[in-house]
């Protein structure tokens, strides 16, 4: 089956097919580095590192950009409030952003530019854009004439200009000359703690120049696949085509738009500007990276996503059902019985899960149907420990599978870090259990298990040995 998915720009399900061979370059817009990241950016990231991982699990080279956005009105806005350098104050956020991805498990981008360090690129494309006549000069500032590409207004939102221009929240400014146009280079004000030189004067480039030129720095004038979430689509996304495609006269700057649903709380956008938002750092302290990016997987990308504790919790068990398939496994590796012999089947189930998984991938990205397949899995690896056993390369043929949904979907079924250590207390717990039922002190053995049993945690002595469970 070859690869399908959703394109904003059509409105279609399209087979995918890219612009150069087997090569795919994707730019997916970064955060604004004025605070930690919420909950909203986690899925937006998780989405396109699972995105790019399925590509390269197709066989594709995968070129992947993600930019960070340094210089804004909020990050000035917080910098000044904490009395604070507002480039310092990116900084520290971008450093916080890679902690947090790094926990879960989000690969990094082939390319992170900086809109700091591209001002000269960006005034460069700012300037034919006026010398071509796409940009004019106000007072200092720099405004994009969407009249000059009328025609590509409402590309991605799939309204009309005037629909747009009756609905649209755009900023009062008597320096427009349409209330449409938008920002390319704003003209500093008194005070303002940072600024560039440039031909118009002292100031610093508008949000949606910004994206355009460090995708063209980094990818060249068309890429295969642009991303970021649904609320960038319009005016953000619309106005990197129309000043991108103004500029270099090679439409279409992006052959594919795919854009992630809402992280929803109480039926709202997850956003700061609401305040109904979660660090991730935040929920990381209550729920492991694993469940939260299985959490975020469970729906598919363009769905909107509702985020509760009873959702994680939720996670956190079907992550467990699994986790518990796959200590089996490991166990009948690790101990091999004399003699077993293969499960009639299994090599032609084990083949079909693979399928199935990749069609559903394959089918706009389905990681909750893929999730499913899994699942199904799991049930029947459960059924082969219950009533049988295998060589253990037979197992491990079991758990290489479990490995590659590890490698597309970025889950550490056998847990972080922190997982492991816990694991290894739990394990060394169960050991002192087994001693003091050795030496026939009973009474300690039982209290250990009850307390076990109290954390969520079942031991069962069965004829193999123990089995360790977790509720």
């Amino acid at each position: 089956m070859a690869l399908r998915f959703y394109n904003t720009l059509t409105s279609k399900v399209e087979d995918f097919v890219p612009l150069h061979d087997n090569e795919v370059k994707i730019y997916v817009c970064g955060p604004t580095v004025y605070d930690y990241c919420h909950m909203g950016h986690a899925r937006a990231y998780v989405v396109f590192d699972t995105i790019r991982r399925f590509l390269v699990f197709k066989g594709y080279s995968v070129i992947y950009v993600q930019n960070f956005t340094d210089v804004d009105d909020k990050i000035l806005k917080r910098a000044a409030e904490q009395g604070v350098p507002p480039l310092e104050l990116a900084d520290r956020f971008i450093k916080a952003y890679f902690e947090d991805m790094d926990r879960l498990n989000v690969l990094r981008a082939d390319s992170y530019p900086r809109v700091s360090e591209n001002i000269s690129s960006i005034i460069n494309m700012i300037k034919t854009l006026v010398d071509n006549g796409y940009a004019y000069v106000s007072d200092g500032s720099v405004y994009f004439s969407v009249d000059r590409m009328k025609d590509r207004v409402g590309s991605l939102s799939h309204q009309s200009y005037d629909a747009l221009k009756i609905g649209a929240r755009v900023e009062v400014d008597e320096r427009k000359r349409n209330p449409m146009d938008f920002v390319l280079w704003k003209a500093s004000k008194p005070g303002e703690a940072i600024s560039w030189e440039s031909p118009w004067g002292a100031g610093r480039p508008g949000w949606h120049i910004e994206c355009s030129a460090m995708s063209l720095m980094t990818l060249g004038p068309n890429i295969d696949i642009h991303g970021g979430g649904m609320d960038l689509i319009f005016p953000h996304h619309e106005s990197e085509i129309m000043q991108t495609e103004a500029y270099t006269g090679k439409p279409p700057f992006a052959k594919y738009w795919i854009h992630n649903g809402f992280l929803l709380i109480n039926k709202e956008k997850m956003s700061k500007s609401l305040g109904n938002f979660f660090l991730v750092r935040d929920v990381l302290k209550k729920y492991s990276p694993d469940t939260v990016r299985f959490f975020i997987l469970n729906t598919h990308f363009q769905s909107p996503l509702d985020f509760s504790d009873a959702a994680l919790e939720d996670a956190n068990r079907g992550m467990e059902r699994i986790r518990n398939a796959i200590s089996g496994i490991e166990n009948r590796i690790k101990n091999p019985i004399a003699g077993a012999k293969s499960i009639s089947g299994v090599p032609e189930r084990l083949d079909g899960s693979r399928k199935r998984f990749e069609e559903r991938m394959d089918d706009n990205f389905d990681t909750r149907e893929a999730i499913a397949e899994i699942f199904e899995l799991t049930r029947d690896v459960n059924r082969w420990l219950a009533e049988g056993d295998m060589p253990a390369a037979e197992w491990k043929e079991v758990l290489d599978l479990y490995g590659v949904f590890s490698d597309v979907l970025g889950i550490k079924w056998t847990g972080s870090m922190e997982d492991l250590f816990a694991s290894e207390l739990l394990q060394l717990i169960v050991d002192i259990r087994n001693s003091v039922r050795k030496k026939k002190d009973f009474e300690t053995s039982d209290l250990i298990r009850t307390r076990l049993k109290e954390m969520g945690i079942t031991i069962e002595d069965t004829k193999e040995g123990v089995k360790i469970k977790r509720q």
